[in-house]
């Protein structure tokens, strides 16, 4: 019965590679929670290291320019008394304790956490380590033909469908399938007509024109 010893044999092998195979798979992919600038403040955080520039690295948004109207989350690790909510004022700046107002318009969150960073270096706090989050966006505006035009809270990733959407809709007088889209840029602004795909800023102005019949 040499064959039937063989076909064993066989099956063994095949048996001991899958097993190998399995264990030599590498591991999928896993999602980790990012902690809250809070949590990392106050719940044992011993310093900036690998996690807080992980963190940094994923939270930051270093292509939105900080304006008037932004609430921000600033903890000052370590220091409860200036870890605080400030909102950005019509000149452009926050007011913390100690250092007074910081010029934040402009900036990006890692641009105005290294300036919050230097203010507290510069004769109050020996090695400070700073973070700073958005927690709201300024508002955008709709105005024309829509239902309720006005002042609207912003939400990441809105399209300027979604903001007519937020206004109640069109009017039955209103242009449906193009809009007039103003966006702040510095102390001027870049005004385009866009389809109703187009992507819309914190800030920028929505204008729905009536149709011609």
């Amino acid at each position: 019965m040499r064959w039937v010893s063989a076909l064993r044999w066989s099956m063994i092998a095949a048996m001991a590679g899958l097993a190998l195979g399995g264990c030599m798979r590498r591991p999928g992919p896993v999602a980790i929670a990012q902690p809250s600038l809070d949590s990392m403040a106050y719940g044992g955080y011993a310093g900036p290291g690998p996690a807080a520039t992980a963190y940094a690295a994923v939270s930051a948004e270093p292509t939105y320019r900080l304006g008037a109207g932004d609430r921000l989350r600033v903890v000052v690790f370590g220091q409860e008394g200036l870890t605080n909510t400030y909102a950005i004022d019509a000149s452009g700046s926050i007011t913390m304790p100690l250092i007074g107002a910081v010029p934040a318009g402009g900036k990006t969150t890692s641009g105005l956490a290294a300036a919050i960073t230097a203010r507290l270096r510069n004769g109050f706090i020996r090695e400070p380590s700073v973070a700073v989050e958005i927690e709201s966006y300024r508002p955008f505006f709709i105005l024309g033909e829509v239902a309720a035009p006005g002042q609207y809270p912003y939400v990441p990733n809105m399209s300027v469908e979604s903001a007519v959407a937020i206004a109640g809709g069109f009017t039955p007088r209103a242009r449906r399938d193009q809009v007039t889209l103003t966006h702040p840029e510095g102390d001027a602004a870049v005004r385009a007509v866009v389809p109703l795909g187009t992507p819309i800023s914190p800030g920028d102005t929505v204008m729905v024109s009536e149709r011609w019949f």
